[in-house]
């Protein structure tokens, strides 16, 4: 039985933790601080967990450098459970606003007011999706599924990345086919986990231009979180699962801009337009009324996580997230300089301007070479390889807690291999 020290794991999530977060962790999961009971039996309402959560979100504002008019909610689900609180909350915004608008013309005439928006919303609502990989994909489809009732326009794919029913690539900007009166909002997964596409920067044509109604701008930040820098300011809603950068299985953080969550319409009139009204575990001013604890939240979670946060502060300074930026690009380069010296044998899946640098997709050369590459990947200890199982292939899956002498071992194992190989 190997040793923890011995295997380096390169799963896409549930991802590595770093190791004192480990061993802390056992340590509180049997006696958190002397208390006499685990992490995981304590009350999610006990000051203890009142402290956890104030903790761990005053390092993740520091982290981010997250702005007072922005509001962090621990939430469940998943990513996927936010593909679904995404289009409640945010339809429901839009709603909102119009109703608003419609009244301040009309007065009191309720059902004129109703007449009014009901129209607007068939005609005129819109979604934006940019759809780049898998995940962004089952986003969209999500919401075509909670709006079909209503009208299949209504979702606009803005950009289909496939090339040959394919993932792989980010397609110009000026080929996007944005929704020219603004959207509710426009949705983007910033890193593919699945295909190994990442956008390299914030989209320049998302971006808030002076004297034009601003655009609502999502981000699926699961499985790129806390690998660089971040500018919240430009985005409404940034969410992420936190199995993969921040800690393990069960929390979803959610940053959210705090005027959405006062932009709320009646549940009667979002009913009476046609709407849903957001299921109560998914509404964001439910959520962030409650402090995160309308239901009970995994209070040992969202240590794990406030851990890996504080864990990153101390490591980087002042640096913050732009150490741990560098040290992310570093070690994704020590991969991808292997498979670009042997394209005789690797070849990475995605355009080279949009590489991942969390998850590093390839195949090798043929599919028996590529069981080779497995089971000798596994003899040396390099597990968590292969790729997702709907479309196959080699991930090397990058995350933060990855350390450099790991990517250092699989390097050399992929040189190694690549030798022998010809």
């Amino acid at each position: 039985m190997p040793a923890r020290s011995e295997v380096s794991y390169f799963g896409a999530g549930p991802a590595p933790l770093p190791h004192p977060v480990v061993q802390a962790g056992a340590r509180a999961f049997v006696n958190y601080e002397d208390s006499g009971l685990s992490l995981a039996e304590i009350s999610h309402r006990s000051p203890m967990a009142t402290k956890i959560l104030a903790d761990t979100k005053d390092a993740l504002v520091s982290l981010l450098d997250i702005p007072d008019n922005y509001e962090l909610l621990f939430m469940h689900g998943g990513g996927s459970g936010e593909f679904s609180a995404v289009v409640f909350n945010l339809v429901a915004v839009w709603v909102e606003k119009r109703r608003r608008a419609a009244e301040k013309e009309l007065g009191d005439d309720q059902e004129a007011i109703l007449q009014r928006v009901r129209k607007e919303l068939r005609e005129e609502l819109r979604l934006d999706y940019l759809v780049t990989g898998s995940w962004s994909l089952k986003a969209s489809q999500e919401a075509a599924r909670l709006l079909e009732p209503l009208e299949s326009r209504i979702v606009n794919v803005a950009t289909d990345a496939r090339q040959d029913g394919k993932f792989g690539a980010i397609p110009p900007e000026h080929d996007w086919n944005l929704t020219p009166t603004k959207s509710a909002f426009v949705y983007y997964c910033d890193n593919e986990t699945v295909d190994g596409v990442e956008f390299p920067s914030f989209p320049k044509s998302l971006e808030s231009k002076a004297g034009e109604e601003e655009r609502l701008v999502v981000a699926d930040m699961s499985s790129n979180f806390l690998s660089r820098q971040v500018d919240v300011n430009k985005h409404a809603v940034i969410f992420g699962g936190a199995q993969k950068n921040i800690g393990i299985t069960d929390v979803t953080l959610v940053i959210v801009r705090k005027d959405l969550l006062t932009t709320v319409p009646p549940a009667s009139f979002l009913h009476a337009v046609g709407v849903w009204s957001p299921p109560v575990v998914l509404s964001w001013p439910v959520i962030a009324k409650n402090n995160s604890l309308y239901n009970t939240m995994p209070i040992f979670s969202i240590w794990i996580a406030g851990e890996v946060m504080r864990g990153l502060l101390s490591t980087h300074g002042n640096a913050k997230l732009a150490g741990q930026e560098a040290l992310s690009n570093a070690k994704a380069e020590t991969i991808y300089r292997i498979l670009d010296a042997n394209p005789d044998i690797y070849q990475p899946v995605n355009h080279k301007d949009v590489r991942s640098r969390m998850n590093i997709c390839f195949r090798v050369k043929d599919s028996e070479t590529e069981k080779e590459f497995l089971a000798g990947a596994e003899k040396r200890f390099l597990q968590g390889l292969k790729g997702h199982r709907s479309v196959g292939g080699i991930r090397a899956s990058n995350y933060n807690a990855v350390p450099m002498e790991n990517v250092q071992k699989l390097a050399e194992y992929m040189a190694d291999f690549a030798q022998r190989k010809r």
